[in-house]
């Protein structure tokens, strides 16, 4: 297989295959590929034949014994060359021992199982149109540079490895992030990033569901008469119900799945995950 490269993206690529995710229907926010790299720079993997990308995989070192696997994704033209699993292996052997996730589209869980891949939880991708007119709650406000280092302590509780480096670039523009306070104390955070169409809601983290009820209006509010989605894992039965009450449906599943023993993380407070992509 002559001219086969695998190698770490440079940031263009990386952009390049956030587009592709773009082509594949994932809808992908607007400056994601500059936020996916604070996450880990290495960690993006391509499969060049004869220089031309073919394939590529995100997978992320978030710390020593946590990573995660996303926009995994070979190019029609190349599919069934084994140029996919290539990347795959790549990735794989990148992130070694580490416990990892990925979020699995029930057509691939299977295939993921076989990798030694268990189901945690199902997220639900719920969409809607925010009204035209809506206001901000009071107890909401948006988020400052000052508040970084209590998201990254509130965001831990509810992710398997702290992302300081992360929540920098994507608490930033052109990302709104919205806190909710109560006696002086950070009860939740939410940020609303602009896609390709629409909009999407991720992460949205709350001690309670009144707080994750305030922190969705406000991310409403922040984008008028615009659709919004919103991957909410299945156990968040009564905040379904919000989400239906304002005219969200339902629609297609993935299952969040572990390589090794499953994180423990406090599940009850994530109203939304923060992407797909990167966990």
């Amino acid at each position: 297989m002559g001219g086969v490269v695998v190698r770490t993206l440079e940031p263009a690529e990386v952009t390049n295959l956030v587009g592709w995710a773009a082509g594949e229907g994932w809808n992908p926010g607007l400056g994601d590929a500059e936020a996916f790299r604070a996450a880990d720079p290495d960690g993006f993997i391509g499969c060049f034949v004869n220089g031309e990308l073919a394939a590529g995989i995100a997978a992320i070192a978030y710390d020593t014994s946590f990573g995660f696997i996303g926009l995994y994704i070979c190019r029609p033209m190349f599919r069934g060359q084994g140029f996919g699993r290539r990347v795959w292996d790549a990735g794989m052997s990148y992130l070694g021992d580490r416990v990892i996730g990925l979020d699995g589209v029930p057509e691939q869980q299977g295939n993921y199982a076989s990798m030694g891949f268990a189901p945690l939880y199902e997220t639900v991708r719920w969409s809607g149109v925010a009204p035209k007119s809506m206001a901000t709650p009071q107890s909401v406000r948006l988020a400052t540079d000052d508040d970084l280092a209590a998201l990254a302590q509130l965001d831990r509780r509810h992710f398997p490895a702290d992302r300081t480096g992360f929540l920098k670039t994507w608490l930033a523009a052109p990302r709104s992030a919205f806190v909710r306070e109560a006696h002086g104390q950070i009860t939740g955070f939410a940020v609303v990033r602009d896609c390709g169409d629409g909009a999407k809601i991720g992460p949205l983290f709350a001690t309670d569901e009144d707080t994750a009820e305030d922190l969705f209006a406000a991310c409403l509010a922040s984008r008028p008469d615009s659709l919004l989605a919103i991957d909410v894992p299945q156990h968040q039965v009564g905040f379904a119900e919000t989400l239906e009450h304002a005219g969200f449906a339902p629609g297609f599943t993935t299952a969040r799945m572990y390589r090794g023993k499953a994180p423990v993380v406090a599940l009850a407070g994530v109203y939304g995950v923060t992407t797909l992509e990167l966990g």
